[in-house]
């Protein structure tokens, strides 16, 4: 017998349907009608056949005709809404779709599978689980180890032996002994208690990084949780079925305990829950949608759900991917920039930059040669100023090796710690098989996410900067001998006036934002966890500023084409003339003002999809190939920053430059 799930004012109805012809409006009177017998009012209706209402999927908002049948319109169990004509939506009202819907409306369920260890995970690999490019297995060896871990909770709890968070309270209760009959219940009540966090709930993208990243912590064994209550956890996972988890209320230690709390109370069927399939609805109907139950927990399970990091983490992965694919593109519009201000490339010199090697330093002088070589891609922009009199560039310009180096470097230390934090146990207490025994310890702190991310904000909003700075020169003309902010008739236009502006508020904000969370601290659990981490805000405001850099620099992106129009006939270089004709695929030169924001989004977009690194790369690989001898190995000390491998061989190429 079909049977849908039916969103009326706020409520979640199971509707079934007992004959199939039965129409999309029967199916909504139905839905009105049970939400009618649940009020005491009747819902301040008089009869259902007053309520004029519409009926639209969950999935992708789609409308349904009222005269279809259920059969022809809609499959077993899905998820539909009732929207009632007058109705005024509630501030409070937990919206079907999360933003971003026409993201999800095109969720396929992938094919292909990463197998979970515990200790191999990578920061890409977490990144791709969030976008719902894989589903998730164990290994035989993570299998193993999870049953061996939960062999010693079962003795535990059979020798009723006073172990903290299996047979006791928690927090400031860690003395209080449980009975055995009371160890289950003591786990349900520790997730709900613990469900204290507010705000915007998690992106579906967020949420499904946040559960593969407990999943592959719980898969290293440590933690105490029977496989079967873990198969259960995947099973959600590779169903897309995500709690609804708000972004606040975490601070940092003992671990994440309210964002995670949220993450298991779904899987325990309470609370809401989003598939693409549903939308949000009520967990133990989206776990039923999709032929899951809802996690039975055993003794030490809730505590082992909830116990680490992995907030902090999983969102400190997407900030430090995304800053990776910011750092690298951020060389290339700089160098479209220095090519439209008529700059010299002589600062790249590879003697410069043997001389201070900094890793990151030689990096990008590397990847300006690559771009701006005359030898290899001649520039009729650059051939235009050969012979001028000035002898070097401002500081945006000149120092860009320096500034945006050690920003490579900083996204590479930060790199490092993440990927020990998303390999590494993070529960209290930690279940020792080899030792048959429990310790507790503090690997639950956030310290180490905390501090790195704090740092990475510091170091990637430097980009924004400096990009800004380079903007101002591209706008003004006394600096750049273009017109005033690169638009004609101006006056009557006013061109990339307010989008400098944009800019300039944007670096602003990022000031604020990088002061560091971690260097906060308050006790909290009646002064048991009298040391905290604040890592969640350390994470959350770090994306911020990354996308506030994402955004500073489309603006530059743009800027710099607009640039180039005013330098035609002459053009740049092969492979900045591929990133100008790729700009101008999305975003039209600007001849006269119009609405200018989607412009800035559509750049911004080409970014974020790393649409200008694609186009460029080629060109600088091609150049690292003829460039680094081949009968020498790479050194030792060669260092991987996303997809490059850069090493002190970049510094023996010599380059000289226009000017």
């Amino acid at each position: 017998m079909p049977r849908y799930t039916v969103h009326v004012r706020g409520e979640w109805l199971a509707v079934p349907c007992l004959n199939s012809t039965n129409t999309v409006g029967w199916l909504g009177k139905e839905a009105v009608r049970r939400y009618m017998k649940n009020k005491p009012d009747n819902g301040g209706f008089a009869s259902v056949e007053e309520v004029k209402f519409y009926i639209r999927r969950c999935k992708g908002l789609g409308l349904l005709d009222l005269d279809d049948t259920v059969e022809d319109a809609l499959e077993d169990n899905e998820f539909v809404e009732v929207v009632i004509e007058g109705d005024i939506m509630s501030p409070d009202f937990i919206p079907s779709q999360p933003e971003g819907v026409h993201l999800y409306s095109k969720y396929r369920e992938p094919e292909q599978y990463i197998f979970l260890d515990g200790n191999s995970l990578t920061t890409e690999d977490l990144v791709s689980l969030g976008k719902g490019l894989y589903k998730i297995k164990l290994t035989p060896e993570a299998e193993a180890r999870v049953k061996q871990s939960r062999e010693v909770i079962e003795r535990i709890v059979k020798e009723q032996t006073v172990v903290y968070g299996i047979t006791t309270g928690f927090g400031k209760f860690a003395r209080t002994v449980i009975p055995n009959n009371k160890l289950r219940e003591l786990q349900v009540n520790l997730v709900r208690s613990h469900s204290a966090g507010v705000g915007k709930p998690l992106s579906p993208e967020r949420s499904r990084m946040l559960l593969a990243l407990r999943i592959n912590v719980l898969a290293k064994g440590y933690s105490g949780i029977s496989l079967e209550t873990l198969q259960q956890v995947i099973e959600a996972f590779n169903a897309s079925c995500l709690p609804y988890i708000p972004e606040k209320g975490t601070v940092g230690a003992s671990g994440d305990l309210a964002p995670l709390s949220h993450l298991a109370l779904g899987l325990i069927g309470e609370g809401k829950m989003w598939s693409p399939k549903s939308g949000w609805a009520d967990a133990k109907y989206v776990l039923e949608a999709h032929g899951l139950r809802p996690i039975t927990l055993k003794p030490k399970e809730g505590l082992a759900l909830i116990n680490g990091t992995q907030m902090i983490t999983s969102l400190g992965c997407e900030a430090v991917e995304r800053a990776g694919a910011i750092a690298r593109q951020a060389d290339i519009i700089a160098a479209l920039t220095l090519e439209v201000l008529k700059g010299t490339t002589r600062a790249f010199d590879t003697d410069i930059h043997a001389v201070r090697p900094h890793r990151g330093q030689a990096e990008v002088a590397f990847r300006f040669r690559s771009l701006l070589d005359s030898d290899h891609h001649p520039s009729e922009i650059a051939e235009s100023h050969r012979f001028c009199d000035r002898v070097q560039d401002a500081y945006t310009m000149r120092c860009c090796p320096q500034v945006h180096g050690v920003v490579n470097d900083t996204i590479a230390f930060v790199k490092d710690i993440m990927t020990t934090e998303i390999n590494s146990a993070t529960d209290n207490p930690m279940v020792f098989a080899e030792r048959a025994e429990t310790i507790s310890g503090g690997n639950f702190h956030g310290e180490y996410p905390a501090k790195a991310l704090d740092y990475l904000a510091i170091g990637v909003h430097e980009l924004a900067a400096i990009s800004e700075r380079r903007i101002e020169r591209l706008c003004n003309p006394s600096l750049s001998e273009l017109p005033a902010f690169l638009v004609t008739e101006g006056g009557l236009n006013s061109g990339f006036m307010i989008a400098h502006c944009t800019a300039a508020a944007l670096v602003s904000e990022n000031k604020a934002l990088c002061h560091p969370s971690s260097v906060d601290s308050l006790s909290t659990s009646a002064a048991t966890e009298d040391h905290v981490s604040m890592g969640g805000w350390a994470a959350r405001k770090a994306l911020r500023v990354i996308e506030h850099v994402e955004q500073v620099l489309a603006i530059e992106l743009l800027a710099a084409c607009q640039g180039i129009e005013f330098l035609r006939p002459l053009r740049t270089t092969t492979p900045l003339e591929k990133v100008y004709d790729l700009v101008r695929s999305v975003v039209r030169p600007w001849m006269k003002d119009r609405f200018m924001a989607p412009d800035i989004e559509a750049a911004h977009r080409l970014l974020v999809e790393q649409k200008v690194w694609e186009v460029a790369k080629p060109y600088i690989e091609k150049y690292r190939r003829e460039h680094i001898p081949e009968s020498r190995p790479i050194s030792p000390t060669a260092f991987s920053l996303g997809s490059l491998e850069m090493s002190t061989d970049l510094l023996d190429t010599k380059h000289s430059g226009s000017c």
